[in-house]
Protein backbone atom coordinates (compact mmCIF):
# COMPACT_ATOMS: atom_id res chain seq x y z
CA UNK A 1 0.00 0.00 0.00
CA UNK A 2 1.44 3.26 -1.09
CA UNK A 3 2.05 5.64 1.97
CA UNK A 4 0.55 8.82 1.26
CA UNK A 5 1.44 10.33 4.32
CA UNK A 6 5.05 10.85 2.81
CA UNK A 7 7.37 13.19 1.91
CA UNK A 8 5.85 16.42 -0.25
CA UNK A 9 7.81 17.60 -3.07
CA UNK A 10 8.91 20.65 -1.06
CA UNK A 11 9.86 18.80 1.82
CA UNK A 12 11.70 16.22 -0.42
CA UNK A 13 13.59 18.89 -2.03
CA UNK A 14 14.77 20.58 0.87
CA UNK A 15 16.13 17.61 2.76
CA UNK A 16 18.68 17.44 0.02
CA UNK A 17 19.51 20.63 0.28
CA UNK A 18 23.01 22.05 1.75
CA UNK A 19 23.71 24.82 4.09
CA UNK A 20 25.17 27.68 2.21
CA UNK A 21 23.32 30.14 -0.24
CA UNK A 22 25.84 29.46 -2.81
CA UNK A 23 25.35 25.70 -2.68
CA UNK A 24 21.64 26.36 -2.40
CA UNK A 25 21.46 28.55 -5.41
CA UNK A 26 23.67 25.53 -7.51
CA UNK A 27 21.88 22.67 -6.57
CA UNK A 28 18.35 24.69 -7.37
CA UNK A 29 19.90 25.23 -10.93
CA UNK A 30 20.92 21.62 -11.32
CA UNK A 31 17.73 20.36 -10.10
CA UNK A 32 15.56 22.82 -12.24
CA UNK A 33 17.84 22.14 -15.61
CA UNK A 34 16.81 18.58 -14.71
CA UNK A 35 13.17 19.06 -14.43
CA UNK A 36 13.10 21.07 -17.64
CA UNK A 37 14.46 18.37 -19.70
CA UNK A 38 12.24 15.88 -18.93
CA UNK A 39 9.08 18.39 -18.90
CA UNK A 40 9.96 19.28 -22.36
CA UNK A 41 10.50 15.78 -23.17
CA UNK A 42 7.32 15.02 -22.12
CA UNK A 43 5.84 17.72 -24.02
CA UNK A 44 6.53 16.84 -27.08
CA UNK A 45 4.66 13.25 -26.34
CA UNK A 46 1.51 14.75 -24.16
CA UNK A 47 -0.57 14.28 -27.69
CA UNK A 48 0.27 11.45 -28.63
CA UNK A 49 0.03 10.32 -24.70
CA UNK A 50 -3.93 12.05 -24.00
CA UNK A 51 -4.97 9.99 -28.06
CA UNK A 52 -3.33 6.66 -26.46
CA UNK A 53 -5.19 6.32 -23.17
CA UNK A 54 -8.67 4.95 -24.91
CA UNK A 55 -6.43 2.20 -26.55
CA UNK A 56 -4.78 1.10 -23.50
CA UNK A 57 -7.94 0.90 -21.86
CA UNK A 58 -9.59 -1.21 -24.49
CA UNK A 59 -6.48 -3.64 -24.44
CA UNK A 60 -6.77 -3.55 -20.43
CA UNK A 61 -10.37 -4.64 -20.83
CA UNK A 62 -9.92 -7.18 -23.06
CA UNK A 63 -6.73 -8.72 -21.12
CA UNK A 64 -8.61 -8.58 -17.53
CA UNK A 65 -12.19 -10.74 -19.51
CA UNK A 66 -9.24 -13.34 -20.79
CA UNK A 67 -6.99 -13.94 -18.09
CA UNK A 68 -4.28 -16.61 -18.15
CA UNK A 69 -2.66 -19.05 -15.66
CA UNK A 70 1.13 -18.46 -14.55
CA UNK A 71 3.46 -20.18 -17.61
CA UNK A 72 0.10 -20.21 -19.93
CA UNK A 73 -0.42 -16.64 -21.24
CA UNK A 74 -0.14 -17.70 -24.87
CA UNK A 75 -3.07 -15.35 -26.36
CA UNK A 76 -1.60 -12.43 -23.99
CA UNK A 77 1.91 -13.56 -25.20
CA UNK A 78 0.61 -13.30 -28.68
CA UNK A 79 -0.99 -9.72 -28.61
CA UNK A 80 2.15 -7.87 -26.95
CA UNK A 81 4.50 -9.21 -29.61
CA UNK A 82 1.77 -8.43 -32.68
CA UNK A 83 2.13 -5.17 -31.12
CA UNK A 84 5.72 -4.87 -30.61
CA UNK A 85 6.21 -6.25 -34.61
CA UNK A 86 3.89 -3.44 -35.87
CA UNK A 87 6.08 -1.06 -34.33
CA UNK A 88 9.09 -2.42 -35.65
CA UNK A 89 10.54 -3.90 -32.96
CA UNK A 90 13.02 -7.39 -33.17
CA UNK A 91 10.91 -9.63 -31.59
CA UNK A 92 11.52 -12.79 -29.45
CA UNK A 93 8.51 -14.92 -28.52
CA UNK A 94 8.51 -18.55 -26.48
CA UNK A 95 10.71 -17.40 -23.77
CA UNK A 96 10.61 -19.30 -20.52
CA UNK A 97 7.78 -21.10 -22.56
CA UNK A 98 5.79 -17.45 -23.55
CA UNK A 99 7.79 -14.66 -21.91
CA UNK A 100 8.40 -12.19 -25.31
CA UNK A 101 10.86 -9.59 -25.75
CA UNK A 102 11.09 -6.90 -28.12
CA UNK A 103 14.27 -4.81 -28.84
CA UNK A 104 14.31 -1.45 -30.64
CA UNK A 105 18.18 0.25 -31.33
CA UNK A 106 17.99 3.58 -31.41
CA UNK A 107 22.23 4.98 -31.92
CA UNK A 108 24.47 4.92 -29.16
CA UNK A 109 23.59 4.54 -25.73
CA UNK A 110 22.82 2.90 -22.77
CA UNK A 111 20.16 -0.94 -23.10
CA UNK A 112 17.21 -0.24 -20.42
CA UNK A 113 15.13 -2.56 -20.07
CA UNK A 114 11.20 -1.89 -19.27
CA UNK A 115 9.24 -5.28 -17.54
CA UNK A 116 6.09 -6.20 -17.38
CA UNK A 117 4.71 -9.49 -16.03
CA UNK A 118 1.44 -11.28 -17.49
CA UNK A 119 -0.20 -14.06 -15.56
CA UNK A 120 -3.51 -13.95 -13.71
CA UNK A 121 -4.34 -15.85 -10.80
CA UNK A 122 -6.20 -19.00 -10.07
CA UNK A 123 -9.15 -17.26 -8.40
CA UNK A 124 -13.13 -16.37 -9.18
CA UNK A 125 -13.38 -12.86 -9.74
CA UNK A 126 -16.06 -10.60 -7.36
CA UNK A 127 -16.09 -7.27 -8.53
CA UNK A 128 -19.30 -6.90 -10.32
CA UNK A 129 -17.55 -5.32 -13.35
CA UNK A 130 -19.14 -5.30 -16.67
CA UNK A 131 -15.89 -6.32 -18.15
CA UNK A 132 -15.55 -8.80 -14.90
CA UNK A 133 -13.32 -12.43 -16.01
CA UNK A 134 -15.30 -15.50 -16.37
CA UNK A 135 -12.83 -17.74 -17.62
CA UNK A 136 -12.12 -20.87 -16.06
CA UNK A 137 -8.69 -22.58 -16.35
CA UNK A 138 -6.97 -25.79 -15.74
CA UNK A 139 -4.31 -26.24 -13.04
CA UNK A 140 -1.17 -28.15 -13.68
CA UNK A 141 -2.80 -31.03 -12.23
CA UNK A 142 -5.13 -30.95 -14.10
CA UNK A 143 -8.18 -29.44 -12.08
CA UNK A 144 -10.47 -26.82 -13.09
CA UNK A 145 -10.35 -23.15 -11.48
CA UNK A 146 -11.42 -19.79 -11.87
CA UNK A 147 -9.13 -17.42 -13.62
CA UNK A 148 -8.80 -13.59 -12.88
CA UNK A 149 -6.74 -10.83 -12.87
CA UNK A 150 -6.92 -9.56 -9.24
CA UNK A 151 -3.80 -8.97 -9.69
CA UNK A 152 -2.97 -5.81 -12.19
CA UNK A 153 -0.91 -8.00 -14.50
CA UNK A 154 -3.29 -6.73 -16.97
CA UNK A 155 -2.93 -3.45 -16.80
CA UNK A 156 0.98 -4.06 -16.51
CA UNK A 157 1.04 -5.38 -19.91
CA UNK A 158 -1.51 -2.41 -21.31
CA UNK A 159 1.80 0.11 -20.15
CA UNK A 160 4.11 -1.45 -21.44
CA UNK A 161 2.98 -1.74 -24.49
CA UNK A 162 1.71 2.40 -24.84
CA UNK A 163 5.96 3.09 -23.22
CA UNK A 164 6.60 0.51 -26.46
CA UNK A 165 4.64 1.98 -28.96
CA UNK A 166 5.14 5.97 -27.64
CA UNK A 167 9.09 5.46 -27.77
CA UNK A 168 8.91 3.71 -31.14
CA UNK A 169 7.00 6.87 -32.47
CA UNK A 170 9.43 9.48 -30.92
CA UNK A 171 13.17 8.40 -31.86
CA UNK A 172 14.09 11.92 -32.25
CA UNK A 173 13.67 12.11 -28.43
CA UNK A 174 15.92 9.22 -27.17
CA UNK A 175 19.20 7.26 -27.93
CA UNK A 176 20.43 3.94 -26.81
CA UNK A 177 18.58 0.77 -27.69
CA UNK A 178 15.45 -0.27 -25.45
CA UNK A 179 14.05 -3.66 -24.62
CA UNK A 180 10.88 -4.03 -23.52
CA UNK A 181 9.90 -7.54 -21.79
CA UNK A 182 6.67 -9.88 -20.81
CA UNK A 183 7.71 -11.87 -18.51
CA UNK A 184 4.92 -15.01 -17.66
CA UNK A 185 4.71 -17.02 -14.47
CA UNK A 186 5.66 -14.63 -12.04
CA UNK A 187 2.28 -15.48 -9.23
CA UNK A 188 4.59 -18.83 -9.41
CA UNK A 189 8.15 -17.43 -8.63
CA UNK A 190 8.80 -19.02 -11.87
CA UNK A 191 8.74 -16.79 -14.99
CA UNK A 192 11.65 -14.29 -14.93
CA UNK A 193 13.92 -17.38 -13.57
CA UNK A 194 12.85 -19.30 -16.46
CA UNK A 195 13.17 -15.99 -19.21
CA UNK A 196 16.48 -15.47 -18.17
CA UNK A 197 17.67 -18.88 -18.94
CA UNK A 198 16.78 -18.61 -22.51
CA UNK A 199 17.96 -14.98 -22.98
CA UNK A 200 21.83 -15.38 -22.85
CA UNK A 201 22.16 -13.77 -26.39
CA UNK A 202 20.51 -10.62 -25.50
CA UNK A 203 22.29 -7.11 -24.60
CA UNK A 204 22.72 -6.49 -21.10
CA UNK A 205 20.93 -4.00 -19.34
CA UNK A 206 22.50 -1.06 -17.63
CA UNK A 207 19.46 -0.71 -15.92
CA UNK A 208 16.05 -2.25 -15.33
CA UNK A 209 13.13 -0.25 -14.40
CA UNK A 210 9.46 -2.10 -13.33
CA UNK A 211 6.48 -1.07 -12.10
CA UNK A 212 2.89 -2.55 -9.70
CA UNK A 213 -0.55 -1.27 -9.42
CA UNK A 214 -1.18 -0.82 -5.56
CA UNK A 215 -3.85 0.27 -3.46
CA UNK A 216 -3.70 4.27 -3.12
CA UNK A 217 -4.85 6.91 -4.65
CA UNK A 218 -5.21 7.18 -8.25
CA UNK A 219 -2.27 8.75 -10.23
CA UNK A 220 0.22 8.96 -7.63
CA UNK A 221 3.71 7.25 -7.57
CA UNK A 222 5.38 5.67 -4.68
CA UNK A 223 9.45 5.06 -4.88
CA UNK A 224 11.94 4.12 -2.15
CA UNK A 225 15.74 3.27 -2.50
CA UNK A 226 16.64 0.12 -0.53
CA UNK A 227 14.39 -2.62 -0.13
CA UNK A 228 10.70 -2.31 -1.11
CA UNK A 229 9.36 -5.51 -1.18
CA UNK A 230 10.50 -8.56 0.98
CA UNK A 231 11.98 -11.92 0.41
CA UNK A 232 9.00 -14.29 0.27
CA UNK A 233 9.12 -18.44 0.70
CA UNK A 234 6.77 -21.21 0.80
CA UNK A 235 7.94 -24.32 2.27
CA UNK A 236 6.03 -27.80 2.26
CA UNK A 237 6.96 -30.12 4.81
CA UNK A 238 5.63 -33.10 4.42
CA UNK A 239 6.14 -35.55 8.22
CA UNK A 240 6.41 -39.21 8.38
CA UNK A 241 4.93 -40.81 11.21
CA UNK A 242 3.08 -44.18 11.34
CA UNK A 243 -0.16 -45.01 11.41
CA UNK A 244 -2.29 -46.83 13.87
CA UNK A 245 -6.24 -47.54 15.33
CA UNK A 246 -7.30 -44.43 17.40
CA UNK A 247 -7.81 -46.55 19.96
CA UNK A 248 -4.37 -47.94 20.08
CA UNK A 249 -1.67 -44.87 19.93
CA UNK A 250 0.73 -46.37 21.33
CA UNK A 251 1.47 -48.21 18.23
CA UNK A 252 1.78 -45.38 16.60
CA UNK A 253 3.52 -42.48 15.32
CA UNK A 254 1.71 -39.71 15.41
CA UNK A 255 2.42 -36.78 12.13
CA UNK A 256 -0.74 -34.89 13.31
CA UNK A 257 1.26 -34.04 16.54
CA UNK A 258 4.34 -33.42 15.38
CA UNK A 259 2.73 -30.92 13.01
CA UNK A 260 1.01 -29.56 15.94
CA UNK A 261 4.07 -28.99 17.64
CA UNK A 262 5.94 -27.67 14.68
CA UNK A 263 3.51 -25.10 13.87
CA UNK A 264 3.70 -23.42 17.88
CA UNK A 265 7.22 -23.97 17.73
CA UNK A 266 7.85 -22.70 14.41
CA UNK A 267 6.55 -18.60 15.62
CA UNK A 268 9.61 -18.92 17.99
CA UNK A 269 11.79 -18.36 15.30
CA UNK A 270 10.17 -14.55 14.92
CA UNK A 271 9.42 -14.28 18.35
CA UNK A 272 12.68 -15.90 19.58
CA UNK A 273 15.33 -15.74 16.69
CA UNK A 274 14.77 -12.34 14.83
CA UNK A 275 16.10 -9.13 15.85
CA UNK A 276 12.96 -6.81 16.75
CA UNK A 277 13.97 -4.49 14.14
CA UNK A 278 14.35 -7.27 11.24
CA UNK A 279 10.70 -7.37 10.77
CA UNK A 280 9.45 -10.62 9.41
CA UNK A 281 6.73 -12.55 8.77
CA UNK A 282 5.77 -16.80 9.65
CA UNK A 283 2.60 -17.72 8.47
CA UNK A 284 1.27 -21.22 8.60
CA UNK A 285 -0.87 -21.81 5.80
CA UNK A 286 -1.74 -25.25 5.92
CA UNK A 287 -2.23 -28.13 8.08
CA UNK A 288 -3.55 -31.14 5.81
CA UNK A 289 -3.96 -35.06 7.85
CA UNK A 290 -5.77 -37.77 7.75
CA UNK A 291 -9.09 -38.57 6.77
CA UNK A 292 -11.30 -40.15 9.46
CA UNK A 293 -11.32 -39.22 13.00
CA UNK A 294 -10.39 -42.96 14.61
CA UNK A 295 -7.37 -43.24 12.56
CA UNK A 296 -3.78 -42.06 13.04
CA UNK A 297 -2.28 -41.15 9.54
CA UNK A 298 0.94 -41.81 8.15
CA UNK A 299 1.65 -38.85 7.29
CA UNK A 300 1.16 -35.05 7.63
CA UNK A 301 2.00 -31.92 5.49
CA UNK A 302 2.37 -28.44 6.88
CA UNK A 303 2.53 -25.54 4.34
CA UNK A 304 4.08 -22.23 5.39
CA UNK A 305 5.10 -18.96 4.21
CA UNK A 306 7.87 -16.35 5.25
CA UNK A 307 8.25 -13.10 4.55
CA UNK A 308 11.89 -11.15 5.15
CA UNK A 309 13.42 -7.38 3.89
CA UNK A 310 17.21 -8.96 4.48
CA UNK A 311 18.51 -11.76 2.95
CA UNK A 312 20.77 -12.93 5.81
CA UNK A 313 17.43 -12.66 8.20
CA UNK A 314 15.71 -14.75 5.18
CA UNK A 315 18.76 -17.37 5.43
CA UNK A 316 18.49 -17.94 9.31
CA UNK A 317 14.76 -18.52 8.78
CA UNK A 318 14.83 -21.38 6.63
CA UNK A 319 17.60 -22.84 8.33
CA UNK A 320 15.77 -22.67 11.73
CA UNK A 321 12.81 -24.02 10.05
CA UNK A 322 14.90 -26.86 8.78
CA UNK A 323 16.25 -27.37 12.14
CA UNK A 324 12.71 -27.06 13.99
CA UNK A 325 10.67 -29.10 11.94
CA UNK A 326 13.59 -32.36 12.11
CA UNK A 327 14.08 -31.80 16.07
CA UNK A 328 10.29 -31.89 16.73
CA UNK A 329 10.38 -34.65 13.88
CA UNK A 330 12.80 -36.78 15.91
CA UNK A 331 11.43 -36.32 19.17
CA UNK A 332 8.62 -38.28 17.95
CA UNK A 333 10.65 -41.11 17.47
CA UNK A 334 10.20 -40.04 13.20
CA UNK A 335 12.86 -39.27 10.63
CA UNK A 336 13.47 -36.46 9.13
CA UNK A 337 10.70 -34.90 6.98
CA UNK A 338 10.76 -33.64 3.60
CA UNK A 339 10.85 -30.21 3.04
CA UNK A 340 10.51 -28.66 -0.44
CA UNK A 341 10.51 -24.99 -1.47
CA UNK A 342 6.87 -24.57 -3.15
CA UNK A 343 8.08 -21.10 -4.81
CA UNK A 344 10.91 -18.70 -3.47
CA UNK A 345 11.17 -14.87 -4.47
CA UNK A 346 14.28 -12.92 -3.49
CA UNK A 347 14.14 -9.19 -1.71
CA UNK A 348 13.27 -6.32 -4.05
CA UNK A 349 16.44 -3.73 -3.25
CA UNK A 350 16.44 -0.85 -5.45
CA UNK A 351 19.89 0.49 -6.10
CA UNK A 352 20.68 3.18 -3.99
CA UNK A 353 22.09 5.53 -6.72
CA UNK A 354 19.51 5.26 -9.56
CA UNK A 355 16.48 5.70 -7.27
CA UNK A 356 17.91 8.67 -6.75
CA UNK A 357 18.29 9.75 -9.80
CA UNK A 358 14.62 8.62 -11.13
CA UNK A 359 12.88 10.26 -7.92
CA UNK A 360 14.14 13.55 -9.20
CA UNK A 361 12.80 13.21 -12.08
CA UNK A 362 9.46 11.54 -10.53
CA UNK A 363 9.05 14.43 -8.23
CA UNK A 364 9.71 17.08 -10.88
CA UNK A 365 7.21 15.62 -13.26
CA UNK A 366 4.11 14.23 -10.40
CA UNK A 367 5.17 17.16 -7.99
CA UNK A 368 2.48 16.22 -5.09
CA UNK A 369 1.45 13.06 -6.64
CA UNK A 370 4.87 11.18 -5.63
CA UNK A 371 5.92 10.17 -2.17
CA UNK A 372 8.49 8.33 -0.74
CA UNK A 373 6.59 4.95 0.24
CA UNK A 374 6.79 2.21 3.15
CA UNK A 375 8.34 -0.87 2.04
CA UNK A 376 5.36 -3.88 1.00
CA UNK A 377 5.43 -7.02 2.78
CA UNK A 378 4.32 -8.35 -1.07
CA UNK A 379 7.05 -10.23 -3.10
CA UNK A 380 8.22 -9.68 -6.87
CA UNK A 381 10.68 -11.79 -8.69
CA UNK A 382 11.48 -8.62 -10.42
CA UNK A 383 14.63 -7.93 -9.01
CA UNK A 384 15.90 -11.73 -10.32
CA UNK A 385 16.91 -10.04 -13.80
CA UNK A 386 18.98 -7.77 -11.85
CA UNK A 387 20.40 -9.86 -9.52
CA UNK A 388 21.15 -12.54 -12.85
CA UNK A 389 23.06 -9.40 -14.96
CA UNK A 390 24.58 -7.36 -11.29
CA UNK A 391 22.65 -4.50 -12.56
CA UNK A 392 20.81 -1.71 -11.08
CA UNK A 393 16.95 -2.10 -10.93
CA UNK A 394 14.75 0.39 -9.49
CA UNK A 395 10.81 -0.63 -8.99
CA UNK A 396 7.74 1.76 -8.19
CA UNK A 397 4.00 1.27 -7.10
CA UNK A 398 1.41 3.22 -8.99
CA UNK A 399 -1.80 4.06 -6.79
CA UNK A 400 -4.96 2.32 -8.53
CA UNK A 401 -7.17 3.46 -5.96
CA UNK A 402 -10.56 5.81 -7.04
CA UNK A 403 -9.75 8.67 -4.92
CA UNK A 404 -13.01 9.14 -3.54
CA UNK A 405 -12.57 5.90 -2.05
CA UNK A 406 -9.10 6.68 -0.79
CA UNK A 407 -9.98 9.83 0.91
CA UNK A 408 -13.07 8.75 2.35
CA UNK A 409 -11.16 5.58 3.58
CA UNK A 410 -8.24 7.98 4.76
CA UNK A 411 -10.14 10.23 6.87
CA UNK A 412 -12.35 7.61 8.76
CA UNK A 413 -8.35 5.83 9.05
CA UNK A 414 -9.72 2.46 7.72
CA UNK A 415 -6.97 2.07 4.91
CA UNK A 416 -6.74 -1.59 5.24
CA UNK A 417 -11.16 -2.18 4.47
CA UNK A 418 -9.90 -1.14 0.63
CA UNK A 419 -9.55 -4.31 -1.00
CA UNK A 420 -6.35 -5.10 -2.21
CA UNK A 421 -4.09 -7.03 -4.75
CA UNK A 422 -5.07 -10.84 -4.89
CA UNK A 423 -8.40 -9.61 -3.35
CA UNK A 424 -11.64 -10.89 -5.03
CA UNK A 425 -12.90 -7.21 -4.96
CA UNK A 426 -9.43 -5.67 -6.45
CA UNK A 427 -10.70 -2.68 -8.71
CA UNK A 428 -8.51 -0.42 -10.64
CA UNK A 429 -9.65 3.68 -11.02
CA UNK A 430 -8.74 3.32 -14.52
CA UNK A 431 -9.06 7.15 -15.37
CA UNK A 432 -6.03 8.38 -13.69
CA UNK A 433 -3.88 5.23 -13.12
CA UNK A 434 -4.03 4.23 -16.92
CA UNK A 435 -2.22 7.23 -17.64
CA UNK A 436 -0.48 7.84 -14.63
CA UNK A 437 1.58 4.65 -15.06
CA UNK A 438 2.40 5.08 -18.93
CA UNK A 439 3.72 8.61 -17.91
CA UNK A 440 5.95 7.18 -14.73
CA UNK A 441 7.11 4.51 -17.44
CA UNK A 442 7.64 6.70 -19.97
CA UNK A 443 9.53 9.29 -17.44
CA UNK A 444 11.66 6.27 -15.66
CA UNK A 445 12.81 4.98 -19.36
CA UNK A 446 13.61 8.26 -20.65
CA UNK A 447 15.83 9.18 -17.38
CA UNK A 448 18.19 6.90 -19.27
CA UNK A 449 17.25 7.46 -22.90
CA UNK A 450 16.88 10.80 -23.23
CA UNK A 451 19.07 12.76 -25.63
CA UNK A 452 19.82 14.66 -22.48
CA UNK A 453 20.48 12.21 -20.42
CA UNK A 454 23.56 12.79 -19.54
CA UNK A 455 22.24 16.14 -17.61
CA UNK A 456 19.38 14.54 -15.61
Amino acid sequence: MLNTRGLSYDKAFKQKLPHSFSSVAVQLLIYCRRGSIMHATIAQLRPDITTLIPKLTAIYRDLHQHPELSMQEFRTARIAAEHLEKLGYEVTEGLGITGVVGLLHNGSGPTVMLRADMDALPMAEKTGLDYASQVVGEMPDGNKTPVSHMCGHDLHVAWLMGAAELLAAHREQWQGTLMVVFQPGEEIGKGALAMIGDMQHFPKPDIILGQHVMVGKAGTIGYRAGAILTAGDSLHVKFHGKGAHGSMPQNAIDPVMIAAYSAVRLQSIISRETAPLDSAVLTIGSIQAGTKENIIPDDAVLKLNMRSYKDSVRDKMISSVKRICCCESHASGAGDPDIEFIDSYPVTENDIAATERLSQQFIAHFAERCFETEPATASEDFSQFGRHWQVPYVFWFVGGTDPQVWQRALKADSLETIPANHSSQFTIHLDDTVQAGLEAMLVAALTWLAVDSEHL
